[in-house]
């Protein structure tokens, strides 16, 4: 739907990307959650209410996406008010395992009050997940299935998969449909059904599990985030990913592909 980085030190097209370009990331996400928003523009495709804006911070500026909270619409299964912390938490957590597939993401105020602000993605908006199913990206689709399962993702569409244009890379977006405490998965990327976890994201898995713990910091950060059950049964599923360390086949009675699938 979007698309990343524009990060920018007296340099307007200086291409960027925090962790992919070694650009300071702390720096990066103090711009993003305390920078001025100068401008925006409505992105009108969207379920939500999201907008394309401006975000400055002397000397730094960068394109984002800003959601607000009062611009998500109503949900019967996912509690009023929550979609902007659950993006907030899927970047945490994709951080937490050390793969970095979501954009660089806070919470702040803005100007329709609070909201998720994530760094935009410069990708070509009319790519899509069915136009990336290449062997050159499977280790980086294969964490993203990953992290759809433990995310407890209902909403991986084909366009929530993008290319970064200047370097290559993928990125997810779109994680206000994470963490219910109830069996939710609906996503496009079932390419890997049945095949063995790569040893890799067996251990990133197990390092999640490991910062889950009560008493952890992340456990403490996520704990402010999300419901008790939700981080629960976040550790559940990981605990169930690493018992059974295969991905994850359709359900034989469930709709396992969000609509549109794109």
């Amino acid at each position: 739907m979007i698309a990343m980085p524009s990060l920018t030190k007296n340099n307007p097209s200086a291409p960027t990307n925090g962790a992919a370009q070694g650009i300071d990331l702390p720096g990066l996400l103090d711009l993003l959650a305390h920078g001025s928003i100068r401008g925006r523009q409505d992105i009108p495709w969207g379920s939500n209410y999201t907008f394309l804006v401006q975000i400055e911070k002397a000397p730094l500026r960068a394109l984002a996406i800003y959601k607000p909270q009062r611009g998500e619409a109503p949900l019967s299964d996912f509690r009023a008010g929550t979609l902007c912390y659950r993006e907030y938490v899927a970047y945490l957590v994709s951080a937490a395992l050390d793969w970095w597939l979501v954009p660089p993401t806070v919470l702040r105020d803005g100007p329709h009050g609070l909201g998720m602000a994530q760094l935009f993605v410069d990708a070509d908006p009319n790519e899509t997940y069915f136009d990336l199913r290449d062997d050159q990206f499977d280790e980086q689709l294969m964490r993203m299935a990953a992290f759809d399962v433990l995310t407890n993702n209902a909403d991986r569409k084909g366009g929530h998969v993008l290319r970064d244009r200047g370097t290559n890379r993928l990125w997810a977006i779109d994680h206000g449909l994470t963490f219910h405490t109830e069996y939710k998965l609906r996503t496009v990327i079932w390419d890997f059904a049945g095949q063995p976890l790569p040893a890799g994201i067996v251990s990133d898995c197990g390092h999640l599990l490991s910062h889950l713990q009560k008493g952890e910091p992340l456990s403490a950060e996520l704990g402010k985030l999300m419901s008790p059950g939700e981080l629960n049964a976040l550790r559940r599923r990981t605990e169930a990913l690493l018992a059974h360390p295969v991905f994850p086949s359709q359900h034989p009675s469930y709709r396992n592909i969000p609509w549109p699938p794109v």
